[in-house]
């Protein structure tokens, strides 16, 4: 089932960015359909967190999509090279998001190896933000997106997730957030047993 732009709406960052792990993430571009199962995710608190780059209330031309109504995805690139693919959550005026950080391929094979430049899918293949970015063809032109268009939607397979499977874990690359770095706001689900 199609997960409905409300679903983001939620106040609860935290809360959303552990809920997205088992849920399915898909691309439909050219005509071609990308997906898989979102096993890592990290939370951004808004304006209170200093990882964030809506820390303060911070705002920029890069990241005015932020304080859009959940349900919108945030792509900024990263060093230059690295589209980095987020969805926007909470109210409007609210700049929480949440970043996508890996998944499991399940559609497309084909398409994601030709786009990531592999010969054959291996458990890392969109391990890491920019991989996933690359692998389900997001990039800066999708920027402000809604989720559940056309081109881009998540469903929800009921997929039974073990909680003691999941890690809370530091955010990684965010050091200069000083003790903000050090909270658990990256969520991973063990996922050995999705792969074929």
């Amino acid at each position: 089932m199609k997960i409905s732009q409300d679903y983001f709406e939620n106040k609860d960052v935290l809360f959303l960015a552990e809920d997205l792990l088992g849920k399915y993430i898909f691309t439909l571009f050219d005509g071609q359909i990308t997906g898989g199962i979102i096993t890592e995710t990290e939370a951004y608190r808004g304006i209170t967190d200093r990882a964030s780059h809506a820390f303060n209330g911070r705002r920029t031309q890069r990241n005015e999509v932020m304080y859009a109504r959940g349900g919108i995805l945030y792509v900024y690139l990263c060093y230059g090279i690295h589209h980095l693919s987020n969805i926007v959550t909470n109210q409007e005026g609210i700049p929480d998001a949440i970043l996508l950080r890996a998944i499991v391929p399940t559609h497309g094979e084909e398409l994601i190896l030709k786009r990531t430049g592999k010969s054959k899918i291996t458990p890392d293949i969109l391990e890491g933000p920019g991989k996933l970015s690359k692998g389900l063809g997001i990039s800066t032109a999708m920027n402000g997106l809604t989720i559940g268009s056309d081109k881009i939607w998540l469903e929800d397979r009921k997929m039974e997730v073990n909680k003691n499977n999941i890690s809370k874990l530091p955010r990684i690359g965010v050091e200069y957030a000083a003790e903000d770095a050090l909270l658990p706001y990256r969520f991973v689900l063990a996922h050995e047993h999705f792969l074929k």
